[in-house]
Formats: C-alpha cells, sequence, structure tokens
C-alpha cells in the first residue's frame, strides 16, 4: 500500500490505495473490484479491514454495491444534471439534452484564474473551448470550457464531428481522463454583449450562471465551466425530507 499518509489506521491505508487503483484505472469505472476474500488474500489482511476500506469508499460514492452482483466503481452520470436547473424541453413538450456546437477551440497560455482552479502551474498551457447549446435551433447555453493542456492533448485537434453533444464520454475515449465527480455555484447576472449575441438576447436580459469544477477519482480538477442561459428558463426543484 503506497502513497498513503503512515499515521492512518490500516483500513484508510487500504482505501486510499483503491483510490489510486481507481485513479489509475487499474479498477475501471462501470466495472466489478476482485471480491474482499480475494483482496484480502493478495493484501495478507482479514476480511474485515478490506471490508472496512470498501465501506468507505462506497459512502464517497467511489464504489457501490449491486445486490447479486458485488461492487463496482461508480461511474458518474451528468446526462440530465442541467435540468435541475433548466427547463430544457421541445415545443411539443419531452425534455431533451440540447444539441452541441463548438464555435472556438483553442490551446492558449492558461490565464491566471484557470491556473488557480485547474490547479495548475502559472503559464500554463489550457485548452479553451466556446460552445454553443440549441433545442430545435434555439440556443439556451453558451458555455466557456477550459481543460489542463496535458491531460487533454489529444482533444485539442480531435475532429469536432466526432466529440458529440455531451463531453465527458469524449474525455475518457480520448483523452482516458474520467469525470467521477463535480461541484456547482449558481449566480445570476445581466448578459453581456459576447453572449447577448449567441443567445440573440437583448441587452440587460438576466442570465442564469452555473460555475461547475469537474475532478477525477483522484480529486484533481479536470475541467472548469462556466454555463449561461436565459433566467427564462430556470427552474429550480429541490425535496426536503
Amino acid at each position: 500500500m503506497l502513497n498513503t499518509d503512515p499515521r492512518l489506521v490500516r483500513y484508510q491505508k487500504l482505501r486510499d490505495d483503491f483510490v489510486l487503483k481507481i485513479a489509475q484505472q487499474e479498477w475501471r469505472a462501470g466495472e466489478a473490484i476482485p471480491g474482499q476474500e480475494e483482496l484480502a488474500k493478495s493484501y495478507g489482511i482479514a476480511v474485515g479491514t478490506v471490508r472496512k476500506a470498501v465501506d468507505l469508499l462506497v459512502a464517497e460514492g467511489l464504489l457501490e454495491r449491486i445486490q447479486g452482483r458485488g461492487t463496482f466503481v461508480r461511474r458518474a452520470s451528468f446526462d440530465g444534471s442541467l435540468f435541475r436547473f433548466f427547463r430544457f424541453q421541445e415545443k411539443s413538450g419531452p425534455r431533451r439534452i440540447p444539441s452541441s456546437r463548438i464555435l472556438l477551440r483553442e490551446t492558449v497560455e492558461a490565464p491566471a484564474a484557470v491556473c488557480t482552479t485547474l490547479e495548475m502551474r502559472n503559464r500554463s498551457k489550457a485548452i479553451h473551448m466556446l460552445r454553443l447549446r440549441s433545442i430545435e435551433q434555439e440556443p439556451v447555453l453558451v458555455e466557456d470550457i477550459w481543460l489542463p493542456w496535458d491531460k487533454f492533448r489529444s482533444f485539442a485537434t480531435l475532429e469536432t464531428g466526432r466529440i458529440g453533444d455531451l463531453l465527458y464520454p469524449a474525455y475518457e475515449e480520448f483523452c482516458g481522463q474520467i469525470v467521477a465527480s463535480a461541484s456547482e455555484t449558481l449566480t445570476v447576472a445581466v448578459v453581456s454583449s459576447h453572449d447577448a449575441r449567441h443567445l440573440r438576447l437583448a441587452a440587460g436580459t438576466p442570465v442564469v450562471v452555473i460555475e461547475r469544477i469537474a475532478r477525477g477519482y483522484d480529486r484533481a480538477p479536470l475541467e472548469w465551466r462556466c454555463s449561461r442561459g436565459p433566467a427564462t428558463h430556470f427552474s429550480y426543484h429541490v425535496e426536503i425530507r
């Protein structure tokens, strides 16, 4: 068990070792991990210690137990996350994921704020994208997306036709980077002149701004995304129990 704090008790060290296996994709997203008895034997420790380590990762959301099948590396799903904030649906009623068009993709020296957010060294290279998302030809979101170049260099020259409407599957397929979790901050602002042109909005129109930092299994930041959409599409729903 490597790269762990020596002050931690054994099952916590084992938990860290399991995280390393997930981060390095030795244990791949969506696949079952070895059984607890097999792990106990390979590490030369008690099954109870393995169980405690697995329990920690289940509680943290990195692993999930499926009754009758085993314990799997959890694959986070972000397909419908924007539906928590925006009413994206066709005129006929059904909800749908907006189509996407990349307006700009460039490799640049990352601004200081990007370096800080993505935990990059100053003056590091980054990939910047401007993306427009629409439903039935009506623009509903404009997004600025930043990626660390060293982890996503294959993405810089990838044909746009191979990317698709959802970015995270492309990150995994072409760059080997898996988004495991994300944090989001929501604010309201007045549309900028730049966004107003893309979203076909009048000056002074309010927009909802969602800032997302996406992270890998090792908690390292992978993507910084800022999405802006008309406040008329905004909807917030929460269940309180």
